[in-house]
């Protein structure tokens, strides 16, 4: 999935990147907007399994929304 595919699907996600944004350097909703997430996660130097567990997390939320 691209960050575009989680956050069109799951609008509190959006929040969970803003609070990567400053450890990656960039706006990643920004600048990766159209990246999987394995890519940005690399390219950012980012812990794959903590965002995407972050990200979960912010979309079962988004569940009730």
């Amino acid at each position: 999935m691209t960050v575009l595919d989680v956050v069109s699907r799951y609008k509190k996600t959006e929040a969970v990147f803003k609070q990567y944004d400053k450890q990656a350097g960039v706006c990643i909703c920004c600048q990766a907007l159209f990246e999987p997430l394995s890519n940005v996660a690399e390219k950012y130097g980012l812990d794959l399994l903590r965002l995407l567990y972050d990200l979960e997390d912010a979309a079962g939320k988004s569940a009730g929304s």
